[in-house]
């Protein structure tokens, strides 16, 4: 008997015309699946991640963090965390850190894009989403 590692590809979905409550019901549904939504005024995109994005969101998270450490620079990653602003947008980086901004957020357990600032530094490993609508996801999430 031979074993074989497979490999799936990573696949997305695009929908149009998905409104804010759809997005939230879908988060919720799937929350428990190795799937990564992202919203942004009506557009959804579903991926499943594959194992080049995974390590390569890996090995920047490292760098990042290893550079910070050689550096003297205090990081507060935060991972893959939800970002959203209801009705705009909703998406979750790769890998996500707070530098500069680290004391408006530390310790909190949910953040409030009202209020609160968004991360200062965003990893995004582009493999086969469409990089410039990615971006503007993160457009209406405050920067201080």
């Amino acid at each position: 008997m031979t074993a074989r590692l497979f490999t799936p590809p990573a696949e997305i979905i695009h929908l149009s015309g998905i409104s804010w409550q759809t997005y939230q019901a879908l988060r919720s549904e799937l929350s428990e699946r190795r799937l990564r939504l992202t919203y942004n005024r009506g557009t959804l995109e579903i991926m499943a991640p594959s194992p080049e994005h995974e390590l390569n969101k890996k090995v920047m998270g490292r760098f990042v963090e290893t550079l910070a450490e050689e550096l003297g620079i205090q990081v507060y990653p935060l991972g893959s965390t939800t970002f959203q602003r209801p009705e705009l947008s909703g998406a979750e980086p790769d890998e996500c850190f707070y530098i500069r901004n680290i004391a408006l957020v530390r310790g909190k357990k949910r953040l409030d894009f009202s209020v609160d600032p968004g991360p200062d530094l965003v990893i995004e490993i582009d493999i086969t989403s469409s990089s410039p609508n990615r971006l503007q996801v993160y457009e209406p999430i405050p920067l201080i």
